[in-house]
């Protein structure tokens, strides 16, 4: 973490990222994309893992350029039905998990994540967190297809006040949706 625990009080809500920041999960939902797309095209050059970027969707379109449509989702669909067997190279990030653990038992702690609700559970199933959360909120789609503040929507669902919420999060954009939710930058920890 680069900012000092907080103190964190006993009312105090704790928001907790998923990928990224709970757990590390971009090498495994690499292989899971490379296996996927071996399952159906043979690629010239092999994919090469990048840890300073998570491979999603903009990235199998820039690494295989000419799929249809139809292969398109065909490799998305077979990717998360890999992911299962990629879970043994997820791995945990001993500092979150650490404050999770701690305040599990004294304070409300909330997954709020943008990862889909069964990987999460999948993922958080492999590492016996579930229970580890009073709340999960997963990815949320608007109905005209916009990505929704997950912040907001976890805030507003649970009838909380911004001020008593502390999160942990990695990802710069997810940050700026925090602070859009009312959320004090200095109850903000990244990584």
């Amino acid at each position: 973490m680069n900012k000092p625990l907080l103190n964190i009080k006993e009312n105090d809500i704790l928001f907790f990222d998923m990928d990224g920041t709970l757990v590390e999960t971009d090498f495994a939902n690499f292989l899971s994309y490379k296996n996927a797309i071996q399952s159906f095209i043979k690629l010239e050059k092999e994919i090469e893992f990048n840890p300073n970027e998570r491979f999603n969707r903009a990235s199998l379109k820039n690494a295989v350029p000419n799929l249809t449509e139809t292969e398109y989702e065909k490799i998305i669909q077979q990717k998360e039905e890999n992911y299962k067997e990629h879970l043994s190279e997820t791995k945990l990030n001993k500092s979150v998990l650490d404050v999770l653990l701690k305040y599990s038992k004294t304070n409300k702690t909330v997954l709020v994540t943008n990862c889909r609700e069964d990987r999460a559970l999948m993922t958080l199933n492999y590492h016996n967190l579930t229970d580890k959360f009073s709340n999960l909120f997963f990815k949320t789609i608007s109905d005209n297809g916009q990505r929704i503040n997950k912040y907001k929507k976890a805030i507003s669902s649970l009838s909380l006040s911004a001020q008593t919420v502390i999160v942990f999060e990695n990802e710069k954009p997810e940050i700026e949706d925090a602070i859009h939710a009312g959320i004090s930058i200095d109850n903000i920890i990244s990584f």
